[in-house]
């Protein structure tokens, strides 16, 4: 599995717009939160990611972070990674430094597992050297992903009538 984590960029339109129609062709919201569209075009997003990147142009109801896609051989977009700098209250409840998913007709196959992994190690060039990551309890290939890269549950909290574990990776 030749893949690599890649920063957004123009380049990567084509393949992003595909990424998302795989999600709307099975009725989820994109996972992370950071590469949805939210009612922007391509280039929007792609503007409003790179300031969030950073503390001075990041909106203030969120932390500084960077959002990467992992591809394919060819280039394909075959997931997303989020990778916050800090933690805020709501992410040290329930959101974590890491959020990632996975194109729905791409699970099954590792790619989380590379991807978490990779973003770990972004994360410690970042100076995380202790990470949450978080999932619904119900998300089982989550927990396993998570537990394989070394995460360690703490406990789990409710949010929204949903039941979150959280897992602390030291990196």
């Amino acid at each position: 599995m030749k893949c690599k984590l890649v920063r957004p960029s123009i380049d990567l339109k084509s393949q992003f717009l595909d990424y998302v129609k795989d999600w709307e062709n099975n009725n989820e919201k994109i996972v992370p939160y950071s590469a949805r569209l939210l009612d922007m075009n391509y280039e929007e997003w792609l503007e409003n990611t790179h300031k969030s990147e950073n503390k001075e142009t990041c909106p203030s109801n969120f932390v500084p972070a960077h959002t990467y896609f992992l591809t394919s051989e060819d280039n394909r977009i075959v997931g997303a990674i989020n990778i916050r700098h800090y933690l805020n209250d709501h992410l040290l409840k329930v959101g974590g430094n890491i959020g990632y998913g996975v194109r729905p007709s791409e699970r099954k196959k590792g790619y989380a597992s590379l991807m978490l992994n990779l973003g770990l190690d972004i994360a410690k060039e970042f100076g995380i050297n202790r990470v949450l990551v978080t999932c619904n309890k119900t998300n089982i290939a989550s927990a396993k992903t998570i537990m394989k890269n070394g995460g360690v549950l703490e406990n789990e909290v409710l949010d929204d009538g949903e039941l979150v574990q959280r897992y602390w990776i030291d990196n």
